[in-house]
């Protein structure tokens, strides 16, 4: 698998190119998307023809990882001939917010064939992923995307309150592509997102072959959150950014 990193910032920032949340995983000319965050329809149209793709999957119901949806859904209606449509799997509500963002019933549905999440695993193409649900919203998800039977695979955390969860969901050797919203300070009650030393314990628990680290809140040191999780965990540690390719 290649992971294309399309957008790996926070709900807002003040660094230059910080999108929202948004990964392509392609294999063999198959293409899911996993979350779809402001301004990175963009970065999608770029890296592959969205028309295209086998299918998108979003975590949770926060704007900064679906609002490009709106995009996505234009360009299949609009300037595709003839129209075309993308498989959209979301929790509960996804098709509720979108339409009534343009106060629309079914405008989501216009060029989105969407689905509702459930804990479990979908087979879309030549991927599994695995969908399991995550201490955020009522309703939020990671995923765990593999190809073929036994194989390791990409675990991406969403935003994610709780280490336990991605845990449960990581099998030795994973790729782990993990929040870490709060850098090396303590996350606010109620904030459920992760920070540093959850991340360090995840890898020690969890035993990844890599960690890529995304959705850092603005004001913290990238440098400072590296050298705690390396100090836990002696495999790979880096940042992920907007543009590059990674091989799975």
């Amino acid at each position: 698998m290649e992971l294309t990193v399309l957008g790996a910032g926070p709900a807002y920032s003040n660094r230059p190119g910080a999108l929202g949340s948004a990964y392509l995983v392609t294999h063999d000319g198959a293409a899911v998307v996993l979350d779809l965050g402001q301004g990175t329809f963009t970065e999608l149209a770029l890296a592959t023809e969205p028309r295209d793709l086998t299918a998108v999957f979003v975590s949770h119901l926060h704007p900064d990882h679906f609002i490009d949806l709106v995009p996505l859904r234009h360009y299949l209606r609009y300037e595709c001939r003839p129209p075309a449509r993308v498989a959209v799997f979301g929790p509960a509500g996804l098709e509720t917010r979108l339409d009534a963002l343009h106060a629309e019933p079914g405008f989501a549905t216009a060029a989105l064939e969407i689905g509702v999440l459930a804990p479990g695993e979908i087979s879309v193409g030549p991927f599994t992923i695995e969908a399991a649900r995550v201490a955020h919203l009522a309703d939020s998800y990671a995923f765990r995307v593999t190809i073929g039977v036994g194989r390791v695979g990409l675990v991406y955390s969403g935003d994610c309150g709780r280490v336990e969860d991605l845990v449960a969901l990581v099998r030795p050797g994973d790729t782990v592509l993990v929040e870490v919203s709060f850098g090396t300070s303590p996350v606010p009650s109620g904030a459920w997102h992760l920070n540093a030393d959850d991340v360090a314990e995840l890898a020690q628990r969890a035993r990844p072959g890599a960690v890529f680290l995304t959705h850092l809140q603005m004001g913290f040191d990238p440098a400072a959150v590296l050298a705690r999780v390396r100090a836990a965990y002696g495999g790979p540690v880096r940042f992920v950014t907007r543009g590059e390719r990674l091989s799975i």
